[in-house]
């Protein structure tokens, strides 16, 4: 299903991780609550899972020296 399907007219496709299957999809597929993204590429995408963890690890890193 492409954006399209969903009534999005933008020619540029995007991808979204489903972090209920694990699996990339080629535009929304899903339930909101079931997707990361969009991204401009399938194989960002699918590193949604570590850039999720890197970001938290650097908010918390911030956190902590404002904390200071």
């Amino acid at each position: 299903m492409s954006k399209r399907d969903w009534g999005i007219d933008d020619p540029q496709e995007t991808y979204w991780y489903n972090t209920r299957t694990g699996e990339v999809e080629d535009g929304p597929q899903s339930l909101s609550k079931d997707r990361i993204g969009p991204f401009a590429s399938r194989e960002e995408a699918s590193r949604a899972p570590q850039v999720v963890e890197e970001r938290a690890r650097e908010w918390a890193a911030e956190d902590a020296r404002e904390d200071r």
